[in-house]
């Protein structure tokens, strides 16, 4: 029986899973990878290379590796865009942006829609927003929850600093005050380390004056 090389066989199960795991974008109207087949992908890459090298017919146990690889990161990558979808859809039209960064999921809340000015008690207005983040957060437990504090360059450093860190930690109190367990979340304050405008224009300064929640998967999806 003629066998497969290692290197056609992951060449073979890539190419099926890219072409598989792509949808057309209703927008441009063309064909694009989902989230979840970029999920397969990597773990089909990572399962083949493990398999190829753990002995015996290399080929045979690569694609067994990929086909493992393939069935965990679509799962998790299931996972998370089922979360991004639904955390879309209860934030729309509240200020807050849900994005992906690879298999993470990132809320980006604005100061000015989270806080009142130079405060790091959460705004009432926003309470009912953030009730329906931390009740999918509670939904989707396998994953871990870090609370990042923003401030623009306005002020000390020290006391942007220490404003970032409280903000955080309010936030962080509030999911768990709603049901989220402590044990999921960490938080940490950024000061005015890391802006995502310049801090030269108030709109820039704006935007710099962030909380955001990261949700990590912990890999126990499958």
């Amino acid at each position: 029986m003629t066998k497969t090389p290692f290197r056609a066989t992951c060449a073979i199960g890539l190419a099926a899973l890219l072409t598989a795991g792509c949808a057309t974008n209703p927008e441009t109207g063309q064909r694009e990878m989902t989230k979840t087949g970029q999920g397969a992908a990597i773990g089909a890459a990572a399962g083949a290379v493990l398999g190829g090298v753990s002995g015996g017919d290399r080929g045979k146990r690569a694609a067994i590796g990929a086909a493992a690889g393939a069935a965990i990161g679509a799962g998790v990558g299931k996972y998370m865009q089922n979360q991004e979808e639904k955390l879309r859809q209860q934030t729309a039209g509240s200020g807050v942006e849900v994005s992906r960064q690879g298999d993470n999921v990132v809320l980006n809340m604005p100061g000015h829609v989270t806080f009142a000015t130079d405060s790091a008690q959460v705004s009432v207005a926003f309470e009912d927003t953030l009730n329906q983040v931390a009740a999918t957060i509670t939904e989707y437990q396998d994953t871990r929850v870090q609370v990042a504090g923003h401030t623009d360059s306005t002020g000390s450093a020290s006391y942007n600093q220490q404003l970032s860190e409280r903000r955080a930690q309010a936030v962080a109190n509030y999911l768990i005050s709603r049901g989220v367990a402590p044990a999921r979340l960490t938080t940490i304050g950024y000061g005015e380390t890391q802006p995502v405008a310049s801090n030269d224009t108030p709109d820039g300064r704006r935007q710099n004056r962030r909380v955001e929640i990261v949700l990590t998967p912990t890999g126990a999806q499958m």
